[in-house]
């Protein structure tokens, strides 16, 4: 369930990488003790003007970009309505994430459907709904195509690699750049419109690099592919790999994307450039709140329980390979600690040999940068109920 708050509440000052002053984690401590008063504990919280600057942010970093979320970040209808607002795009890859767009009556030609491996009933089902652009990356992908292909316009994805990327996104999907050229004069065969080409350098990359790389190769294909072809490519796909700050150092997504933009210049002006950022338009916006639900000790550490944990809202650790930066709100001398989350499967672990405070039964203890990733690959084991979602500033700060 979600809950929903039109108070203009800003969480900013917590999410940087400033130090937090004395008032402001007094403050901060006194929201999260009134929204877990209000809703209950474990929570979610969504505060949706974070994700309208992040987005903006974005938006002047890459000014000629047109932005696509990614869905499977975080498929919420709270989220959905917020890009909604802003006039951004929207990568899906299932039927799910399109019944979760029609709710909110979002069009489907305002989708990329960016899923290379597709049945053909998830073909057919994403037509229904009106998305007309489709990513592939090899041939028997292609003849899935051939029955619909007047009406669908195809971007190939390419590989590139990155190996600084905390998830590779080119291991499973991508053609190499070698058989691109193929791959086009194959779908010219069939009959299908190859408009341009896609690539994803992996999610939460040190540098913008890989994506450099990526703009030039890709440029040079389309170059040659479009000397020669009837219909010219005009299509790129530059995907997402935009980080998140988990270090609350203070990152710049305009320092980030200043290669980005150097490489985009060099493209011809007719060119349609899209991104699928995700993590880090939601990752911010996002903070979990959880209570101490019992604490003990044991073989030298001091043990906290919480009532939220890698099963749950902490499930990116696992998945997604992420650190949350944590938040305790008492003072003292520190000793070396471990949070556990509430499930009875030791693998439940969301921190350990951290040095913590003496914290107490009721205690909160808040993850930030949790928008990204978690509350989309949290299980229910032990039929544990999910942290509920509440959101602030739901309207938009009217300045």
């Amino acid at each position: 369930m979600t809950q929903t708050s039109e108070n203009q509440i800003d969480t900013r000052p917590l999410l940087t990488g400033d130090t937090v002053s004395a008032d402001e984690a007094q403050a901060a401590a006194e929201l999260y003790r009134e929204l877990i008063s209000q809703h209950g504990s474990p929570l979610l919280v969504f505060d949706a003007n974070v994700l309208r600057e992040q987005f903006r942010s974005l938006q002047a970093a890459l000014p000629k970009v047109e932005l696509y979320y990614a869905v499977k970040a975080h498929p919420d209808a709270n989220i959905i309505k917020v890009i909604d607002e802003l006039g951004g795009g929207f990568d899906i890859a299932s039927a799910g994430e399109m019944d979760l767009l029609l709710d909110h009556q979002v069009s489907g030609r305002r989708t990329i459907h960016t899923h290379p491996i597709k049945k053909d009933q998830e073909i057919r089902d994403a037509l229904r709904f009106g998305a007309t652009t489709f990513v592939v990356d090899n041939f028997h992908e292609l003849k899935k195509l051939v029955n619909y292909r007047s009406r669908v316009g195809v971007l190939l994805r390419v590989s590139f690699r990155s190996a600084s990327a905390k998830v590779d996104l080119s291991k499973k999907f991508g053609c190499s750049p070698d058989e691109v050229l193929a791959l086009v004069e194959q779908a010219e065969q069939l009959g299908i419109h190859i408009k341009g080409l896609s690539f994803h350098v992996g999610s939460q990359v040190e540098d913008a690099s890989k994506h450099v790389e990526a703009i030039h190769a890709c440029r040079q294909l389309m170059s040659q592919i479009n000397r020669q072809a009837e219909k010219p490519l005009s299509v790129l796909d530059i995907g997402g790999g935009f980080p998140a700050d988990y270090e609350l150092a203070g990152f710049s997504i305009n320092t980030f994307c200043a290669p980005i933009r150097n490489a985009l210049a060099e493209l011809p002006s007719d060119w349609h450039l899209i991104a699928e950022p995700g993590r880090y338009l939601i990752a911010p916006a996002v903070t979990s709140i959880t209570s101490i639900a019992g604490k003990s000790q044991r073989n030298g550490f001091a043990w906290y329980y919480l009532d939220d944990g890698i099963y749950g809202s902490y499930s990116g650790q696992l998945f997604d390979h992420a650190t949350y930066p944590l938040q305790v709100f008492r003072g003292g001398q520190t000793a070396a600690s471990i949070i556990a989350g509430p499930t009875c499967d030791s693998i439940d672990i969301v921190a350990e040999n951290i040095m913590l405070p003496s914290l107490e039964i009721g205690d909160l203890v808040v993850g930030h940068q949790m928008g990204a990733y978690t509350a989309a690959t949290k299980t229910r084991f032990n039929s544990l109920p999910d942290a509920k979602l509440v959101v602030l500033n739901a309207s938009a700060r009217v300045d």
